[in-house]
């Protein structure tokens, strides 16, 4: 009976302890998230050489990037890569979404899987070189081929 007690005392006092006690999200979370450039694979197109991609490119931020280079990693339909690509997007208006188009000489397009953004490579704005632009970057495709990072 006394260790009942005891235990419905410990179990007020810490209960007590916690009254008042506010908990607040991290500052990270009050912040909205920073703009982001936005890559989507639009389309693939049979060519007489291979497949042509064309990736749309909307940057709603005020940064002009100069330089904007992606380590591109193209994995075939049965999931074993088909080859590795440094795509250069450059430049990259401010408040502008673009097409930019790029060509995969001998890789048709029904044979190509996914595409994934393994590293941005280079990313520099008018100011010098810009930061988080992989975790900034974000993906979508309307082509039945997924484009991820």
């Amino acid at each position: 009976m006394r260790n009942t007690a005891r235990l419905l005392a410990c179990t007020a006092a810490l209960a007590g302890s916690f009254v008042g006690l506010s908990i607040t999200p991290s500052l990270a979370a009050d912040q909205p998230a920073a703009p982001a450039v936005a890559l989507e694979l639009n389309k693939l197109e049979p060519t007489d050489k291979g497949c042509r991609a064309y990736m749309v490119v909307n940057n709603p931020t005020d940064t002009v990037y100069q330089t904007y280079k992606l380590d591109l990693v193209l994995f075939q339909a049965d999931g074993v890569i088909g080859r590795r690509v440094a795509l250069d997007l450059s430049p990259v208006k401010a408040q502008k979404r673009t097409v930019k188009l790029f060509d995969l000489d001998g890789m048709a397009c029904d044979k190509i899987g996914s595409f994934l953004i393994n590293d941005v490579m280079e990313c520099k704005a008018e100011t010098g070189a810009a930061e988080n632009c992989l975790q900034r970057l974000t993906t979508t495709s309307l082509s039945n081929v997924k484009l991820s990072k």
